[in-house]
Protein backbone atom coordinates (compact mmCIF):
# COMPACT_ATOMS: atom_id res chain seq x y z
CA UNK A 1 0.00 0.00 0.00
CA UNK A 2 0.95 3.10 -1.27
CA UNK A 3 1.67 6.25 1.89
CA UNK A 4 -0.08 9.03 0.97
CA UNK A 5 1.00 11.26 4.55
CA UNK A 6 2.83 13.67 1.63
CA UNK A 7 -0.09 14.18 -0.20
CA UNK A 8 0.85 17.80 -0.88
CA UNK A 9 3.67 16.53 -2.92
CA UNK A 10 1.53 14.93 -5.63
CA UNK A 11 -0.45 16.08 -8.56
CA UNK A 12 -2.99 14.41 -10.98
CA UNK A 13 -1.50 13.14 -13.85
CA UNK A 14 -2.18 9.97 -15.86
CA UNK A 15 -2.31 7.52 -12.86
CA UNK A 16 -3.49 10.00 -10.40
CA UNK A 17 -7.66 11.28 -10.07
CA UNK A 18 -8.42 13.61 -6.94
CA UNK A 19 -12.41 13.56 -6.12
CA UNK A 20 -13.81 14.92 -3.54
CA UNK A 21 -16.66 12.55 -2.59
CA UNK A 22 -18.73 14.09 -0.42
CA UNK A 23 -22.32 13.43 -0.79
CA UNK A 24 -21.22 9.24 -1.80
CA UNK A 25 -19.26 7.58 -4.65
CA UNK A 26 -18.86 10.08 -7.31
CA UNK A 27 -20.83 9.17 -10.94
CA UNK A 28 -17.09 9.93 -12.59
CA UNK A 29 -15.88 7.12 -10.39
CA UNK A 30 -16.38 4.51 -12.36
CA UNK A 31 -15.35 6.55 -15.44
CA UNK A 32 -11.59 6.43 -13.94
CA UNK A 33 -11.91 2.63 -13.18
CA UNK A 34 -12.50 1.97 -16.57
CA UNK A 35 -9.62 4.50 -17.71
CA UNK A 36 -7.13 2.89 -15.51
CA UNK A 37 -7.70 -0.48 -16.13
CA UNK A 38 -8.16 -0.38 -19.66
CA UNK A 39 -4.97 1.54 -19.84
CA UNK A 40 -2.38 1.40 -17.72
CA UNK A 41 -3.51 1.59 -14.17
CA UNK A 42 -3.76 4.27 -11.46
CA UNK A 43 -4.85 5.52 -8.32
CA UNK A 44 -8.17 7.20 -7.29
CA UNK A 45 -8.21 8.95 -4.33
CA UNK A 46 -11.38 10.14 -2.50
CA UNK A 47 -12.35 12.95 0.31
CA UNK A 48 -9.19 14.72 -1.46
CA UNK A 49 -9.34 18.33 -3.63
CA UNK A 50 -7.19 19.69 -6.18
CA UNK A 51 -6.54 23.13 -5.15
CA UNK A 52 -6.16 26.18 -7.74
CA UNK A 53 -2.01 25.92 -8.29
CA UNK A 54 -2.78 22.02 -8.56
CA UNK A 55 -1.63 21.02 -5.81
CA UNK A 56 -3.86 18.10 -3.47
CA UNK A 57 -4.91 18.30 -0.17
CA UNK A 58 -7.27 15.95 1.91
CA UNK A 59 -10.93 17.11 2.73
CA UNK A 60 -11.48 13.91 4.63
CA UNK A 61 -14.85 11.75 4.33
CA UNK A 62 -16.87 11.84 7.29
CA UNK A 63 -18.19 7.91 6.52
CA UNK A 64 -15.28 6.48 4.88
CA UNK A 65 -16.16 2.60 6.11
CA UNK A 66 -19.82 3.13 4.60
CA UNK A 67 -18.16 4.62 1.33
CA UNK A 68 -15.84 1.35 0.94
CA UNK A 69 -19.09 -0.74 1.55
CA UNK A 70 -20.91 1.10 -1.35
CA UNK A 71 -17.73 0.59 -3.75
CA UNK A 72 -17.71 -3.27 -3.23
CA UNK A 73 -21.28 -3.33 -3.77
CA UNK A 74 -21.20 -1.39 -6.93
CA UNK A 75 -17.71 -2.76 -8.20
CA UNK A 76 -18.94 -6.54 -7.74
CA UNK A 77 -21.94 -6.08 -9.39
CA UNK A 78 -21.53 -6.95 -12.91
CA UNK A 79 -24.72 -4.73 -14.62
CA UNK A 80 -22.57 -1.97 -13.33
CA UNK A 81 -18.93 -2.51 -14.02
CA UNK A 82 -18.27 -5.60 -16.52
CA UNK A 83 -15.35 -6.58 -14.53
CA UNK A 84 -13.79 -6.08 -10.86
CA UNK A 85 -10.25 -6.26 -11.04
CA UNK A 86 -9.20 -5.74 -7.56
CA UNK A 87 -8.51 -7.10 -4.24
CA UNK A 88 -8.77 -6.58 -0.75
CA UNK A 89 -6.11 -4.78 -0.72
CA UNK A 90 -6.72 -2.56 -3.30
CA UNK A 91 -8.98 -0.25 -1.55
CA UNK A 92 -7.78 1.37 2.16
CA UNK A 93 -8.21 3.92 4.43
CA UNK A 94 -5.74 5.97 5.33
CA UNK A 95 -5.24 9.45 7.46
CA UNK A 96 -4.05 12.24 6.00
CA UNK A 97 -3.29 15.42 8.49
CA UNK A 98 -6.17 14.13 10.67
CA UNK A 99 -8.11 13.55 8.00
CA UNK A 100 -9.68 10.30 6.61
CA UNK A 101 -9.70 9.28 2.97
CA UNK A 102 -10.01 6.31 0.67
CA UNK A 103 -7.07 5.41 -1.66
CA UNK A 104 -8.45 2.48 -4.61
CA UNK A 105 -5.37 1.09 -6.47
CA UNK A 106 -6.25 0.14 -9.79
CA UNK A 107 -4.39 -1.91 -11.45
CA UNK A 108 -3.68 -2.48 -15.88
CA UNK A 109 -6.66 -5.18 -16.21
CA UNK A 110 -5.47 -8.43 -17.70
CA UNK A 111 -5.81 -8.62 -21.36
CA UNK A 112 -8.54 -11.03 -21.05
CA UNK A 113 -10.08 -8.51 -18.78
CA UNK A 114 -10.54 -5.93 -21.46
CA UNK A 115 -12.32 -3.78 -22.17
CA UNK A 116 -13.36 -3.21 -19.15
CA UNK A 117 -16.71 -1.23 -19.33
CA UNK A 118 -20.03 0.23 -17.83
CA UNK A 119 -23.93 -0.60 -17.88
CA UNK A 120 -23.93 -3.70 -19.81
CA UNK A 121 -22.67 -1.47 -22.64
CA UNK A 122 -19.15 -2.12 -24.20
CA UNK A 123 -18.98 1.43 -25.49
CA UNK A 124 -19.25 2.89 -21.91
CA UNK A 125 -15.61 1.29 -22.15
CA UNK A 126 -12.95 3.94 -20.76
CA UNK A 127 -8.95 4.89 -21.36
CA UNK A 128 -6.91 7.39 -19.27
CA UNK A 129 -5.39 10.45 -21.44
CA UNK A 130 -3.03 13.09 -19.52
CA UNK A 131 -5.67 13.88 -17.27
CA UNK A 132 -9.13 12.76 -18.50
CA UNK A 133 -10.91 9.83 -19.38
CA UNK A 134 -12.34 9.86 -22.76
CA UNK A 135 -14.76 6.83 -24.23
CA UNK A 136 -13.09 4.36 -26.46
CA UNK A 137 -13.28 4.81 -30.09
CA UNK A 138 -14.88 1.54 -31.55
CA UNK A 139 -11.94 0.39 -33.37
CA UNK A 140 -9.70 0.42 -29.97
CA UNK A 141 -12.51 -1.58 -28.30
CA UNK A 142 -12.56 -4.40 -31.56
CA UNK A 143 -8.54 -4.83 -31.03
CA UNK A 144 -8.85 -5.15 -27.05
CA UNK A 145 -11.53 -7.82 -27.51
CA UNK A 146 -8.86 -9.18 -30.38
CA UNK A 147 -6.37 -8.99 -28.00
CA UNK A 148 -8.44 -10.89 -25.33
CA UNK A 149 -9.47 -13.77 -27.59
CA UNK A 150 -5.55 -14.36 -28.37
CA UNK A 151 -3.79 -16.23 -25.62
CA UNK A 152 -0.27 -17.23 -25.73
CA UNK A 153 1.50 -20.02 -24.08
CA UNK A 154 3.21 -17.90 -21.73
CA UNK A 155 0.29 -16.22 -20.39
CA UNK A 156 -1.60 -19.01 -19.87
CA UNK A 157 -2.77 -19.03 -16.33
CA UNK A 158 -2.61 -22.48 -14.06
CA UNK A 159 -5.96 -22.03 -12.80
CA UNK A 160 -4.97 -25.44 -10.49
CA UNK A 161 -1.34 -23.66 -9.06
CA UNK A 162 -0.71 -22.13 -5.79
CA UNK A 163 2.04 -19.01 -5.51
CA UNK A 164 3.67 -21.65 -3.58
CA UNK A 165 5.68 -23.39 -6.34
CA UNK A 166 7.70 -19.69 -7.11
CA UNK A 167 10.87 -20.06 -5.18
CA UNK A 168 11.43 -17.05 -3.03
CA UNK A 169 14.57 -16.27 -3.51
CA UNK A 170 14.39 -16.33 -7.45
CA UNK A 171 11.84 -13.45 -6.61
CA UNK A 172 13.96 -11.54 -4.01
CA UNK A 173 16.72 -12.08 -6.63
CA UNK A 174 14.90 -10.66 -9.49
CA UNK A 175 13.40 -7.62 -7.54
CA UNK A 176 17.17 -6.92 -6.24
CA UNK A 177 18.87 -7.23 -9.38
CA UNK A 178 15.74 -4.63 -11.03
CA UNK A 179 16.70 -2.22 -7.86
CA UNK A 180 20.29 -1.99 -9.38
CA UNK A 181 19.48 -1.62 -12.84
CA UNK A 182 16.68 0.63 -12.70
CA UNK A 183 16.80 2.83 -9.43
CA UNK A 184 13.28 4.42 -8.13
CA UNK A 185 11.78 2.64 -10.10
CA UNK A 186 7.52 3.00 -9.06
CA UNK A 187 7.29 -0.73 -8.51
CA UNK A 188 10.09 -0.89 -5.80
CA UNK A 189 7.08 0.21 -3.36
CA UNK A 190 5.15 -2.98 -4.78
CA UNK A 191 4.58 -5.63 -2.68
CA UNK A 192 5.06 -9.64 -4.16
CA UNK A 193 1.84 -9.69 -5.60
CA UNK A 194 1.67 -6.54 -6.95
CA UNK A 195 5.07 -6.94 -8.66
CA UNK A 196 3.86 -9.99 -10.42
CA UNK A 197 0.72 -9.13 -11.56
CA UNK A 198 2.56 -5.75 -12.92
CA UNK A 199 5.10 -8.25 -14.67
CA UNK A 200 2.80 -10.61 -15.59
CA UNK A 201 4.14 -13.66 -13.60
CA UNK A 202 1.09 -13.91 -12.10
CA UNK A 203 -2.34 -13.37 -13.36
CA UNK A 204 -6.57 -13.90 -12.34
CA UNK A 205 -8.17 -16.72 -13.01
CA UNK A 206 -12.04 -18.14 -13.44
CA UNK A 207 -11.76 -17.99 -9.58
CA UNK A 208 -11.08 -14.63 -9.33
CA UNK A 209 -7.52 -15.31 -7.59
CA UNK A 210 -4.25 -15.02 -8.38
CA UNK A 211 -2.59 -17.95 -9.84
CA UNK A 212 1.15 -18.45 -11.66
CA UNK A 213 1.14 -17.59 -15.38
CA UNK A 214 3.31 -20.23 -17.31
CA UNK A 215 6.04 -17.69 -18.12
CA UNK A 216 5.53 -16.68 -14.16
CA UNK A 217 6.48 -20.55 -13.24
CA UNK A 218 9.30 -20.68 -15.60
CA UNK A 219 10.89 -17.90 -14.33
CA UNK A 220 10.55 -18.09 -10.64
CA UNK A 221 8.86 -21.71 -9.86
CA UNK A 222 10.84 -24.40 -8.16
CA UNK A 223 11.96 -27.31 -10.94
CA UNK A 224 9.80 -30.29 -9.51
CA UNK A 225 6.88 -27.74 -9.56
CA UNK A 226 7.66 -27.27 -13.24
CA UNK A 227 8.15 -30.41 -14.40
CA UNK A 228 4.95 -31.16 -13.09
CA UNK A 229 3.42 -28.88 -15.75
CA UNK A 230 5.73 -29.23 -18.36
CA UNK A 231 7.89 -32.70 -18.04
CA UNK A 232 10.26 -32.40 -20.80
CA UNK A 233 11.59 -29.08 -19.37
CA UNK A 234 15.42 -29.66 -18.46
CA UNK A 235 18.46 -27.11 -18.46
CA UNK A 236 21.48 -28.11 -19.15
CA UNK A 237 24.95 -26.24 -18.93
CA UNK A 238 28.15 -28.17 -20.04
CA UNK A 239 31.97 -27.02 -20.31
CA UNK A 240 33.73 -29.13 -22.84
CA UNK A 241 38.07 -28.03 -22.36
CA UNK A 242 39.49 -31.42 -22.25
CA UNK A 243 38.40 -33.52 -25.11
CA UNK A 244 39.24 -36.52 -23.37
CA UNK A 245 36.17 -36.20 -20.52
CA UNK A 246 32.56 -35.86 -21.31
CA UNK A 247 32.40 -32.57 -19.54
CA UNK A 248 34.79 -30.41 -17.30
CA UNK A 249 32.22 -28.75 -15.98
CA UNK A 250 28.16 -29.44 -15.77
CA UNK A 251 24.74 -27.63 -14.03
CA UNK A 252 21.29 -29.27 -14.67
CA UNK A 253 18.45 -27.85 -13.54
CA UNK A 254 16.67 -31.35 -11.91
CA UNK A 255 20.04 -31.47 -9.19
CA UNK A 256 17.67 -30.15 -6.79
CA UNK A 257 21.30 -28.14 -5.30
CA UNK A 258 19.03 -24.68 -6.79
CA UNK A 259 15.81 -23.82 -7.95
CA UNK A 260 16.08 -24.90 -11.75
CA UNK A 261 14.28 -22.52 -13.29
CA UNK A 262 14.82 -19.73 -15.82
CA UNK A 263 16.00 -16.74 -14.06
CA UNK A 264 18.58 -18.38 -11.98
CA UNK A 265 20.03 -20.39 -14.68
CA UNK A 266 20.22 -17.57 -16.72
CA UNK A 267 22.56 -16.03 -13.91
CA UNK A 268 24.58 -19.46 -13.08
CA UNK A 269 25.16 -19.95 -16.87
CA UNK A 270 25.99 -16.15 -17.72
CA UNK A 271 28.19 -16.18 -14.58
CA UNK A 272 30.14 -19.14 -15.38
CA UNK A 273 30.69 -18.18 -18.81
CA UNK A 274 31.81 -14.93 -18.36
CA UNK A 275 34.87 -16.66 -15.58
CA UNK A 276 36.73 -17.91 -19.29
CA UNK A 277 39.71 -16.39 -19.30
CA UNK A 278 39.24 -15.59 -22.68
CA UNK A 279 36.09 -13.05 -22.66
CA UNK A 280 38.33 -10.10 -21.58
CA UNK A 281 37.33 -7.56 -20.05
CA UNK A 282 39.69 -4.26 -20.11
CA UNK A 283 40.05 -1.72 -17.57
CA UNK A 284 37.26 1.16 -18.80
CA UNK A 285 36.06 3.78 -16.34
CA UNK A 286 32.49 6.11 -16.53
CA UNK A 287 33.91 9.23 -14.34
CA UNK A 288 34.54 6.98 -10.93
CA UNK A 289 33.13 4.13 -11.97
CA UNK A 290 34.05 0.84 -13.77
CA UNK A 291 32.84 -0.23 -16.70
CA UNK A 292 32.72 -4.36 -17.12
CA UNK A 293 30.29 -4.06 -19.43
CA UNK A 294 31.49 -4.52 -23.47
CA UNK A 295 29.82 -5.66 -26.37
CA UNK A 296 31.16 -9.33 -26.11
CA UNK A 297 29.58 -9.33 -22.67
CA UNK A 298 25.95 -8.30 -24.21
CA UNK A 299 26.36 -10.35 -27.41
CA UNK A 300 27.27 -13.88 -24.73
CA UNK A 301 23.76 -12.26 -22.92
CA UNK A 302 21.64 -12.21 -25.89
CA UNK A 303 22.78 -15.82 -26.74
CA UNK A 304 21.85 -17.27 -23.77
CA UNK A 305 18.79 -15.49 -23.89
CA UNK A 306 18.12 -16.91 -27.20
CA UNK A 307 19.36 -20.39 -25.88
CA UNK A 308 16.84 -20.38 -23.37
CA UNK A 309 14.01 -19.38 -25.30
CA UNK A 310 14.53 -22.32 -28.00
CA UNK A 311 14.39 -24.55 -25.27
CA UNK A 312 11.35 -23.28 -23.41
CA UNK A 313 9.42 -23.28 -27.12
CA UNK A 314 10.31 -27.00 -27.14
CA UNK A 315 9.14 -27.42 -23.85
CA UNK A 316 5.66 -25.87 -23.99
CA UNK A 317 5.21 -26.59 -27.70
CA UNK A 318 5.86 -30.45 -26.70
CA UNK A 319 3.45 -30.38 -23.65
CA UNK A 320 0.49 -28.57 -25.91
CA UNK A 321 1.38 -31.03 -28.55
CA UNK A 322 0.52 -33.95 -26.57
CA UNK A 323 -2.29 -32.81 -24.81
CA UNK A 324 -3.83 -32.07 -28.13
CA UNK A 325 -3.20 -36.11 -28.72
CA UNK A 326 -5.29 -37.40 -25.53
CA UNK A 327 -8.03 -34.44 -26.47
CA UNK A 328 -8.15 -35.68 -29.39
CA UNK A 329 -8.12 -39.68 -28.38
CA UNK A 330 -10.51 -38.84 -25.79
CA UNK A 331 -12.85 -37.45 -28.49
CA UNK A 332 -12.22 -40.47 -30.75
Amino acid sequence: MLDWSGLEEYRENNQIEAKLAQGGLPKSLWETYSAFANTNGGVILLGVVENRDKTLSASGIESPEKLIADFWNTVNNSRKVSRNILVDRHVQMQDVGGKRIITIEVPRAARSDKPVYLNNDMFQAFRRNGEGDYRCSRESIQAMLRDAATETQDMRVLEHTPFTVFSPDSVKGYRNAMKNTRPGHVWEKLDDDEFLLKLGAVARGEDEKLHPTAAGLLMFGDEHEIVRIYPHYFLDYQEHFDLSMRWTDRMISSSGEWSGNLLDFLYKAYNRIIQNPNIKTPFKLDGMTRVDDTPVHKALREALANCLINTLCQATHKRCYEKSNVMKRKAA
